[in-house]
């Protein structure tokens, strides 16, 4: 008789875990609280998988062998109390994945910085001809990845949400770029216990697997103090030097791994800002440590294409640059973000808080950004934060406006930087919308005045 499974949700993960799982000979059941767009129905009856929407029919649900669920829906959800409270195992799609991948994993998680060191990574392997996947939080799903093919190496987004549906995931490195706080709302506000779901990524490592930690970080320090790391690691610095891993010094990055010892300009790197150096280091480590040579890791920092939305030149107006970067959805992203420019800013900013301490801001913006204007519904603890800190502060609800006052309060030199330090759901559908429209408007602008 074979295995019965149960899938939550039937979006990306919960498509590509069903389709899996058929393959493999499971009976499968797909249940989705919300509604199934057609072409993931087409996918699930072309599959011969049976599924329901608009619900959880808990009995069905509890049918199963075990339970996969999106990593969107929270563990005190009522259908996941009810299969913990039954004894069903609940893991995530990339632990179920796991099981069927003859691969070796890089997983790579952090609250900023993840997708551009994940696509880095991956980016870098494929230069030096190696045989990579690319999967979790970025691309498609690995469960369903792995339908069609498998990989000699894996690239994998992760996030916390993820991790805490692992049981047995191993990945031969692990990289944590930094923690800051975040999601707290599904930590029970305890900061602690975020901390230690990002840690546990490493807690079934082997003592010769690699860790690439981020040494400045406070919060991956404590969490260290929590759970100690006893597989190899590399660690990456702004500040100190290291006997291994990875040091920045403001001209060049200097990495040691496998004996190798790496120095590289930070001229010879696309991506720009002290932050974007420590996602480079780590990159790097990453891929020497699964044996891509210097000159494709050199070829690779030069020609490399991020992802839309991070720090993103859209267009040069009059002199007056406008950059995206609406993925900065949290103070820490935005510092990155506000650190990484010279030149006179406008600022736009604002969204939906998450409790955020603008104060950590302060000494980025003095001197520097010369304009804040408030993208938002409701702006009031932006503006408070910054009055008499900005000479000017504007606000609107309304992009096109937003951009049209940058444009006019702005001069040859200076940058419109969009990092809002909030998230987008009061205006935008989400983050790439927001950087969608804001882009359109810039685009608008730019022809306008052309």
């Amino acid at each position: 008789m074979s295995r019965k499974i149960s899938i939550l949700g039937a979006g990306e993960s919960g498509i590509g875990a069903a389709l899996l799982a058929r393959q493999q000979g499971y009976a499968v059941w797909v249940s989705e609280a919300g509604a199934i767009s057609d072409s993931r129905k087409e996918i699930l009856e072309k599959a011969a998988i049976p599924f329901e929407e608009g619900g959880h029919t808990l009995d069905k649900v509890l049918e199963a062998d075990e339970v996969i669920k999106s990593p969107g829906i929270p563990p005190t959800a009522p259908v996941v109390k009810a299969a913990f409270e039954k004894g069903l195992p609940v893991i995530d799609e990339l632990e179920f994945a796991f099981r069927f991948s003859k691969g070796k994993v890089i997983a790579i998680t952090g609250t900023n910085g993840k997708t551009t060191t994940a696509l880095l990574t991956y980016h870098l392997l494929k230069k030096g001809g190696l045989n990579v996947g690319l999967a979790g939080n970025v691309g498609k799903s690995w469960a369903g990845q792995l339908v069609e093919q498998d990989h000699d190496w894996w690239v994998l987004e992760v996030s916390s949400f993820q991790i805490d549906g692992f049981k047995h995931f191993k990945p031969a490195i692990a990289m944590l770029t930094n923690i800051t706080p975040d999601h707290l709302d599904r930590y029970g506000y305890q900061l602690d216990n975020y901390i230690l779901s990002k840690m546990s990524l490493f807690q079934n490592m082997d003592l010769d697997q690699a860790a690439i930690i981020n040494a400045d970080d406070l919060l991956t320090n404590k969490g260290i103090s929590f759970k100690p790391l006893t597989m190899d690691c590399y660690p990456v610095s702004l500040k100190t030097s290291q006997n291994q891993g990875g040091y920045f010094d403001g001209l060049n990055l200097d990495l040691i791994a496998k004996g190798k010892k790496i120095s590289i300009s930070h001229q010879e790197v696309i991506l720009k800002g002290k932050h974007n150096m420590l996602n480079s280091m780590m990159a790097t480590l990453g891929a020497i440590l699964a044996g891509v040579d210097e000159m494709a890791i050199r070829e690779g920092l030069q020609d490399f294409k991020n992802a839309a939305h991070r720090m993103e030149a859209v267009a040069t107006i009059h002199g007056v640059a406008f950059v995206n970067d609406s993925k900065g959805t949290n103070v820490d992203a935005t510092a990155y973000a506000l650190d990484s420019y010279q030149q006179p800013l406008i600022w736009i900013a604002g969204g939906v808080d998450k409790g955020n301490d603008y104060s950590v801001l302060d000494p980025l913006i003095k001197g520097k950004v010369k304009m804040l204007i408030c993208l938002g519904v409701d702006n009031e603890k932006l503006k408070k934060a910054f009055e008499g800190k900005v000479k000017q502060i504007k606000e609107t609800k309304d992009i096109h406006q937003a951009v049209r006052w940058a444009f006019e309060n702005g001069q040859a030199g200076d940058l419109v930087l969009l990092s809002p330090a909030c998230a987008s759901f009061d205006l935008f559908k989400n983050y790439e919308d927001r950087g969608e429209q804001f882009k359109a408007a810039v685009n608008q602008l730019k022809l306008q005045k052309a």
